[in-house]
């Protein structure tokens, strides 16, 4: 009999992890499956109904193996393309990534803001409707990223990351407006946080950057607190298990990555598409 939700965190790669420790700290009462869709590392070379068709198939096994409550979509580029389709296919709660530009343009005082993201993020016109709504009244500073993403899995990797290379992805962040700065850096991509000690160091002068990883685990909070998901009763206590599409054939690598996260614990399982 189940005793505790299981609570599935889905990433292309290992950006999602931002998110799991934040819910993880908000839900302790639950389980977690971290699910990284490696083998199709980044999903920005996808067209997007290559990518929609590759999440729902990712999701089809991840609901017949661990029937879970609740799905989180830890990745901004997913969920503004596939969380529709998401949510039309499977009957369970959907929790998506959006970037987090409501918050900063409330708390800039510049009234000058960037959001950094992945360049299909950026295309996205999902990404726009929440800047025309929510910081019409800001300078929005809107910056697609080329690498980021992929220096973040380097970083995590223990592979040498020139601070080169990441300044030369934030630099178009950092403009002025009529003697305004940019105050306010939005992280829209889940593999950003996990760069904000180089971003702040490498910044020109100091941000806030913006994480939507606490307003995921408050979203989560509320949806399991209001009994949003109902799992089979026959699948076992899970504990943790990180999922890997592609990589985790490879050698121990992830196993590094995820206890240097404070998931070492984790059962790693293959899960080949």
């Amino acid at each position: 009999m189940r005793q505790r939700p299981v609570i599935v965190i889905f990433d292309s790669g290992f950006g999602g992890l931002s998110v799991l420790g934040a819910v993880r700290a908000a839900r302790p009462d639950c389980d977690f499956i971290y699910c990284a869709d490696d083998a199709a590392f980044p999903y920005g070379r996808l067209s997007e109904e290559a990518m929609t068709a590759r999440v729902l198939t990712v999701f089809d096994r991840l609901v017949a193996e661990f029937a879970p409550d609740l799905a989180v979509i830890a990745c901004n580029t997913a969920s503004t393309i596939a969380l529709s389709a998401l949510r039309a296919s499977f009957e369970l709660p959907f929790v998506g990534t959006v970037p987090a530009v409501k918050p900063a343009a409330e708390a800039s005082q510049s009234r000058v803001i960037a959001v950094l993201a992945t360049a299909a993020t950026v295309r996205r016109e999902y990404t726009r409707a929440l800047i025309e709504r929510f910081a019409s009244h800001c300078h929005v500073e809107l910056v697609g990223s080329v690498h980021l993403a992929e220096l973040a899995e380097a970083k995590l990797r223990g592979e040498s990351v020139a601070d080169g290379a990441i300044l030369a992805e934030i630099a178009p962040c950092f403009v002025e407006v009529e003697g305004r700065r940019t105050d306010q850096l939005v992280l829209g991509c889940t593999h950003y946080p996990l760069l904000a000690d180089h971003i702040a160091r490498l910044a020109p002068w100091p941000v806030a950057l913006v994480d939507p990883a606490p307003a995921i685990a408050r979203r989560v909070d509320a949806l399991l607190a209001r009994g949003g998901s109902a799992g089979p009763p026959a699948v076992p206590q899970l504990d943790g298990i990180a999922v890997f599409t592609g990589r985790v054939a490879e050698g121990d690598a992830e196993k590094l990555v995820l206890k240097a996260y404070g998931v070492g614990g984790f059962t790693l399982m293959h899960l080949p598409l």
